[in-house]
């Protein structure tokens, strides 16, 4: 049983959940996640850990609420406990002085970049840093990025901060003006093939972080599957982070939607049992 600690809604359908988990915090690295299931019966799924701290022995998990899990990890108090938390899991980002990098979080993705973001800054890089969001509403850790970055630049897709447009219209300026030696992109799966469109050309490594459908999060299942250039990859043991060049996405998205009209009907039984339907 794992206690929650600090319990926060920090955007439109956004939780976020500090954990007290004192041996994953420890081992913990930058670009790791963990598997949470929250009741006996429940799903396990896998959310990237988006900060740790060693000294108080807790994680942060940052969630969408999407789903018939996430809905109820909404509902949770500070007091509440989680079932099974299992992790340290996958391989950690590759952290070296590279020079200047560009690091980039669409969505829910500025979650797991943030760390990435300041160890890369920690063993002296120059990071910039490219935030992006629908609309400022659903921006969250804007601080947090300032703090680990030499440069923090913002799109949202309707303008209402920052640049109007995309991360990778903001990316393209950059390129345009400085020498990149590495990028990280994490988000939406269309947006992290849309940025190894943009940084192919100029032959940059460009590094993404794929969170597909995930059962036992060992490698044992085979459900988490990528094709990476010319292997077949699990994204739970060899990932979650790839060349962004190699990842085959048309295979990766639709394997994202192996299972909606489950999904769907799972959500429905939830809203229904929560009275949300309107027959109780």
């Amino acid at each position: 049983m794992y206690k929650i600690i600090h319990q926060e809604k920090i955007g439109e359908n956004l939780g976020l959940l500090e954990i007290e988990a004192p041996q994953i915090a420890n081992k913990a690295k930058a670009g790791q996640f963990v598997i949470v299931r929250i009741a006996e019966k429940g799903e396990r799924i896998p959310l990237t850990i988006a900060d740790f701290n060693k000294e108080s022995g807790s994680i942060t998990l940052i969630f969408q609420e999407v789903g018939r899990t996430t809905l109820r990890m909404g509902q949770m108090k500070k007091g509440d406990f989680l079932l099974d938390l299992v992790g340290p899991l996958g391989e950690p980002s590759e952290i070296e002085n590279y020079g200047t990098v560009v690091c980039i979080g669409g969505g829910v993705g500025i979650a797991p970049i943030y760390p990435i973001a300041r160890a890369l800054k920690e063993v002296g890089n120059k990071v910039i840093s490219i935030v992006g969001a629908r609309c400022e509403n659903l921006l969250f850790w804007v601080e947090k990025m300032q703090a680990v970055s030499d440069e923090l630049l913002i799109a949202t897709d309707d303008g209402s901060v920052g640049y109007k447009g995309f991360v990778t219209d903001v990316l393209k300026q950059v390129l345009s003006e400085k020498e990149i030696d590495r990028v990280w992109a994490i988000g939406p799966m269309v947006m992290m093939r849309s940025v190894a469109d943009v940084t192919r050309p100029h032959q940059i490594k460009t590094i993404v972080s794929l969170n597909p459908i995930m059962v036992d999060g060992t490698g044992m299942c085979g459900a988490c599957r990528v094709q990476v250039g010319e292997e077949t990859k699990f994204a739970c043991v060899d990932g979650p982070e790839f060349d962004g060049h190699l990842v085959d996405f048309e295979l990766a998205m639709r394997r994202l939607v192996y299972y909606k009209d489950e999904e769907k009907r799972a959500l429905a039984q939830e809203q229904c049992h929560g009275g949300g339907c309107g027959c109780h």
